[in-house]
């Protein structure tokens, strides 16, 4: 029988986003209904809240209806529970999207808001954070219940969607469908404090320690859930140690075989040099030609000299210490009296961005900062430079390396995480590498892997082609290889879903402590 999957998520593009979680819910929401016909029921559900920013054409709209569910506001009367927990209205409302059903919960209380979707204009958390998002779970999976059809799986994205899983037990004990907790960024846990966790609900007050300060829900689902992976190999490797673990490595390693990784993929349909409408010129893996005059588009509209043959780099992201940004300033003033230049792309606060602007101003002929940021300006760095720095300290999985590959810019990376598991380093492994990889995070590691890549790009000929060839023939297609994996793992959680459900039959007053057992064995 084919498996009905539900995706809950905070984010999803076009309709909301805010980082790489609403690419990868979209992304592999669409690749799964186009492989997905023999194994998964068509469409795949996407339940996300209604933002004030979410617009809908009405001709989008398929259906819609309403339900009641707890308010995560009732009970609660100057600070205190009053035991009461009224039931408040939430609207359903489903849009035929690109490949995918989207189901909308629609709480103007809890989502139509002027600030962001996790806090206001000044960027402070909204407090009430767990509720809101606690009545968004409630309401996909009422709105699941009421359709007769129930999920077997149930594919949670971050801190946000981790309540479901409480209430996943309460309703169903150890039926129910399955879980599948997708990590895109354990530095955010959705930590709730001891106040706050009674608009969860009596599924959390209930487990809440008399001694505990609140609840950790990003860690509860990590220990609950019946599978758990992150968004590439290396990472998942990485999470299990304190120094990238952000304090949910223990919970990680107990789960054993049960934590994992899968490399996310790239929409090769929106990044592909070919039919890219941005860039100046469209070229392939087949016909190159094309890259020498986006190269020369994109350094005349920075105002930099096209004529130069000189090696030039850019480098698109947040300002952000964990994106290397700071050891980019760091390595520039060597890297420009070497004969390189930079276009680098981004904004951040003045002690990331301070030094990169100074070089910028006193050395205009070989830095250009663009601090903004611009869709078409990034399309236009991929295809127009000749290499793509990602220093990255830590990268679950990063995008931009594939992007640079596809469109034949190699990336410099450090070798961490999905960077790692993505670039083959040149130097490592001459004449079939992708890029060059440097093992510390340092200035000087920066600089000795672009003096790697300066080699080689000043010789041209042959061996340069080669790698460009190599690395836009790498394929990070969703549908051919990320997309099968998670496909993969719905029926694995599917499977010990069911085993642990037998074990209970059998042994009843064994259920919790089997169910904590089967957590973290294999």
């Amino acid at each position: 029988m084919s498996i009905r999957v539900a995706f809950l998520a905070a984010e999803c593009e076009p309709w909301a986003k805010t980082g790489g979680l609403a690419d990868v819910v979209d992304a592999l929401a669409r690749a799964l209904g186009e492989i997905g016909g023999a194994d998964l029921e068509l469409p795949v559900d996407v339940f996300l809240p209604r933002y004030r920013t979410v617009t809908v054409p009405p001709d989008r709209v398929t259906g819609e209806h309403t339900i009641e569910v707890a308010d995560p506001a009732s009970g609660i009367s100057a600070g205190r529970a009053t035991g009461r927990r009224a039931a408040t209205t939430v609207r359903i409302i489903d849009v035929v999207a690109d490949g995918y059903r989207l189901r909308l919960v629609d709480h103007p209380a809890s989502f139509d808001r002027a600030g962001g979707y996790y806090g206001d204009e000044a960027g402070r958390d909204y407090p009430d954070n767990a509720g809101r998002f606690g009545l968004f779970c409630r309401a996909a999976l009422a709105a699941l219940d009421a359709e007769g059809r129930p999920p077997d799986v149930l594919h949670i994205h971050d801190w946000h969607a981790a309540p479901a899983v409480r209430y996943r037990d309460a309703a169903a004990g150890v039926g129910g469908p399955a879980i599948l907790l997708t990590v895109h960024n354990l530095a955010y846990h959705g930590w709730t404090p001891r106040a706050r966790v009674r608009e969860l609900g009596p599924e959390w007050t209930s487990v809440l320690a008399p001694d505990a300060d609140g609840i950790d829900l990003l860690g509860e689902a990590i220990e609950r859930v019946d599978l758990v992976n992150t968004v590439s190999p290396g990472f998942a490797v990485e999470a299990l140690t304190p120094a990238f673990g952000m304090g949910l490595d223990p919970a990680l390693r107990s789960r054993g075989d049960l934590f994992f990784g899968i490399v996310n993929g790239l929409d090769t349909g929106l990044w592909d040099p070919a039919t890219d409408p941005v860039i100046a010129a469209p070229y392939s893996r087949a016909d190159r030609s094309g890259k020498a005059a986006c190269r020369a588009d994109l350094l005349t509209r920075v105002g930099l000299d096209p004529t130069d043959a000189g090696p030039v780099l850019g480098m698109i992201g947040r300002l952000d210490p964990q994106k290397g940004f700071d050891l980019l300033a760091e390595a520039a003033p060597t890297l420009l009296d070497d004969g390189f230049r930079l276009v680098v792309q981004g904004s951040g606060p003045t002690e990331l961005v301070g030094g990169l602007r100074a070089l910028a101003a006193a050395r205009p002929a070989g830095v250009v900062l663009i601090e903004r940021f611009d869709r078409d300006m990034a399309r236009r760095i991929y295809a127009g430079v000749d290499g793509f720095l990602m220093p990255s300290r830590f990268e679950p999985c990063g995008t931009g390396q594939m992007i640079s590959l596809r469109y034949g810019t190699p990336p410099i990376v450090h070798a961490t995480g999905g960077l790692r598991d993505t670039v083959r380093d040149e130097h490592d492994s001459p004449g079939a590498g992708t890029g060059f990889v440097f093992r510390h995070p340092t200035a000087d590691g920066l600089r000795w892997a672009c003096g790697e890549f300066a080699r080689r790009f000043r010789a041209r000929g042959g061996t340069w082609e080669s790698l460009l060839e190599r690395g836009m023939a790498v394929d990070f297609d969703w549908r051919t290889g990320s997309a099968p994996a998670y496909i993969e793992a719905y029926r694995r959680a599917i499977s010990l879903r069911r085993a642990i459900g037998a074990r209970t039959t059998t042994n009843p007053a064994g259920a919790a402590v089997t169910r904590r057992a089967g957590a973290g064995s294999s």
